[in-house]
């Protein structure tokens, strides 16, 4: 099963500030450890949304908004990781060093495969076959 892990943002990460060297340290580690197991197929850290644009679609209208955005509801930074189950993605994100120097929240999101939507274009088919 594929899933992003999702860093969300917290004021300190908003600042644009970087990690602390021990912070940098500890997460290397901790990137390490997922490599060694097979587990991390991708990571980054995020700028700021100082520096992000969203676009809004509403039917055909297109609206931009320029940054920064609420940090509660934004992302500081990702892993795609490869795992055998939910379970074991949490363990691992339970082993991992808060990301913040702060209280921090890191979410699980598994990924749609091509299994998933190999069973909805099954549904939609059957459904116009109807």
């Amino acid at each position: 099963m594929k899933c992003m892990i999702v860093v969300k943002a917290t004021r300190s990460s908003e600042t644009g500030a970087l990690p602390s060297k021990e912070m940098w340290d500890a997460m290397g580690r901790f990137n390490e450890e997922l490599t060694e197991a097979g587990i991390m197929l991708s990571c980054d850290g995020l700028r700021p949304t100082s520096g992000a644009v969203r676009v809004h679609f509403s039917g055909d209208k297109r609206t931009v908004s320029k940054g920064p955005f609420d940090h509660t509801n934004e992302i500081a930074g990702y892993w795609i990781w490869e795992v055998k189950s939910m379970e074991e993605a949490i363990e691992w994100v339970k082993r991992c060093p808060n990301p913040m120097p702060e209280a921090s929240d890191i979410d699980i999101r598994p990924i749609f495969e091509g299994e998933d939507l190999k069973a909805l274009t099954d549904d939609i088919a059957a459904h116009e076959q109807k």
